[in-house]
């Protein structure tokens, strides 16, 4: 299940959580999404997470999001990791490793 969040207060602190920072017009971005939803049935033990940037830039502002789409990884609210563009091996490793 992926949630759309559009405020900080909305990231569990106490989860493992991977945000998919995306915006409508990105190709790159509505090609992973489908993937990134299956995943999300995948891994049961991580948050999924999603942000319009266009919709929450202080969100993307406080993330310093500056490539679509972006994942950040984090661990009791403290990013581990952060993914700049759609690589599938790479996002799939990084989910594997916060599910662990």
């Amino acid at each position: 299940m992926v949630k759309v969040i559009t405020d900080l207060k909305e990231i569990p602190q106490d989860k493992n959580v991977v945000i998919d920072f995306y915006a409508d017009w990105c190709g790159p971005c509505k090609k992973i999404a489908p993937t990134y939803v299956e995943l999300s049935k995948k891994y049961t033990n991580v948050v999924f997470l999603k942000v319009d940037i266009e919709d929450s830039e202080e969100l993307s502002k406080s993330f310093e999001i500056n490539a679509l789409p972006t994942f950040v990884f984090l661990n009791n609210g403290n990013v581990v990791k952060k993914l700049e563009g759609a690589n599938l091996p790479e996002l799939t490793k990084n989910i594997e490793t916060l599910n662990a």
